[in-house]
């Protein structure tokens, strides 16, 4: 059957801030304290949407969460009303009530692991939210996050939900930015690669040294059985150790794939020429599978990084043509640029490039791939989406009208304390689950 990937960008959300929150995350630290721009951040990347629109893709849009989250903060033991909560919050402990604040659901490539019908055995589309459990701010989103989901993919017939995994180290989920897909087409069946970074279990297992694998062997191994895949439709690979200490906290950050194209760093893969070999024994497809290793002396690991060559997005523009869509910080790095312009000439399906300004993500750490969740659906699952979440010329203008309303351009740190920051981003949320038709997906209005 006819399917396409789509790919549902996370909207920012109005409290988009610097707090450095994210250990291992290079970027992250580097720009901590840093004045933020959300209005700039959200427009940034509603043109990124709307240039994949104005492509002929199909373009969703996934509404960012409520910050701050009051309820944990009040399990911590802040009490009072909502303006006395932030005071006293803010006075105690400040980068606490950041972590509240944090704008960080935006990168959907971490909002969950979905697998397509095609690869599973009751042909059901499926989604486990991540819990994010390796980082305090991140471990506030996944109740919200599978709300967003269910209203977003709410048939039964065609989607099937699961509860997030364990809110331990054990089971330690970041969704999709370490799970990618090969196929000779998006509604064929697939191989789905799921990228570990060590074992909770196993400590004969290597392991990272300076900064912690996010993704574990265990948890990569209860979504496959959650999601039903089929035996021959997975893979679980091992990231290379010594990246993540060189601030490769995700798979995404070393490699990317897209159909029958995978592409990625030559040090990606733990014991990487037995692990490519692995992943061309069991591609199930029959077209050509292109596996591109990026070599260390064309592009380091510290160029990697600091561009997020590999956090760019591999998208299908026909059937032998796709397009690298990557930030602007690809551009401006001399040995980056030149090995683009290099592989979009070489004989491979990659053969456009379109370079993009997402400047107030990409200090936090997230590039164009972070900011998208992607999901294959054939016709009849496409029709089945809430058809509200997908970007068309109307919406993408109202939404430009609606965070150019909302959304202030400049935060710092005294910011936080302040409780009209809170009413703003609540106002700007209840509008826009209702611009979207998600019903009641945050909490304060569950509990209004």
């Amino acid at each position: 059957m006819h399917a396409l990937e789509v790919n549902f960008d996370g909207l920012v959300g109005p409290t988009h801030n610097y707090a450095g929150l994210s250990y291992g995350n290079v970027a992250s630290l580097n720009n901590a304290a840093s004045f933020s721009n959300p209005q700039e951040a959200v427009l940034q990347g509603l043109a990124k949407m709307k240039a994949m629109h104005d492509k002929g893709l199909t373009q969703g849009v996934f509404a960012p969460h409520a910050r701050p989250d009051l309820n944990v903060l009040r399990r911590l033991g802040f009490t009072g009303n909502d303006a006395q909560v932030i005071n006293k919050a803010f006075k105690a402990d400040p980068i606490l009530l950041r972590a509240c604040y944090s704008a960080s659901a935006m990168w959907t490539a971490n909002a969950a692991t979905v697998s397509p019908s095609p690869d599973t055995n009751d042909g059901k589309v499926h989604f486990t939210a991540a819990n994010l459990n390796n980082k305090f701010h991140r471990s506030l989103e996944p109740n919200t996050t599978t709300r967003l989901l269910k209203a977003m993919f709410n048939n039964e017939q065609y989607f099937a939900h699961h509860s997030h995994l364990p809110e331990q180290g054990f089971f330690g989920d970041e969704g999709a930015a370490n799970h990618t897909r090969l196929c000779d087409s998006h509604g064929e069946t697939g191989l789905e690669l799921f990228v570990f970074g060590a074992s909770a279990f196993n400590s004969q297992l290597v392991k990272p040294i300076k900064f912690p694998a996010r993704q574990t062997l265990e948890a990569s191994e209860a979504i496959c059985r959650l999601h039903n895949i089929k035996d021959t439709s997975q893979i679980l690979l091992q990231q290379n150790p010594d990246v993540i200490d060189q601030g490769v906290f995700h798979n995404d950050v070393i490699a990317v794939g897209n159909a029958n194209v995978l592409l990625c760093h030559q040090q990606a893969f733990l014991n990487q020429t037995q692990a490519l070999d692995d992943i061309r024994e069991a591609y199930v497809g029959n077209k050509q599978l292109y596996i591109i290793e990026v070599p260390t002396s064309k592009v380091s690991i510290q160029d990697a990084v600091s561009s997020y060559l590999f956090n760019s997005q591999l998208v299908s523009l026909s059937d032998d043509a796709m397009l690298l869509v990557a930030p602007q910080e690809c551009q401006r790095n001399p040995a980056v640029k030149a090995y683009i312009e290099e592989l979009i000439i070489a004989d491979n399906p990659i053969n456009q490039v379109q370079f993009f300004d997402l400047r107030q993500s990409m200090q936090n750490g997230g590039g164009p791939a972070c900011l998208r969740l992607r999901v294959a659906l054939n016709s009849q699952e496409l029709a089945a989406v809430n058809p509200e979440i997908i970007l068309n010329e109307q919406k993408y203008t109202q939404l430009c009208d609606w965070a150019t309303r909302h959304y202030r351009d400049k935060l710092g740190a005294n910011d936080f304390a302040d409780p009209a920051l809170l009413t703003e981003s609540y106002q700007a949320l209840d509008e826009l689950s209702q611009l979207l038709s998600l019903g009641s997906v945050y909490p304060f209005q569950l509990e209004a």
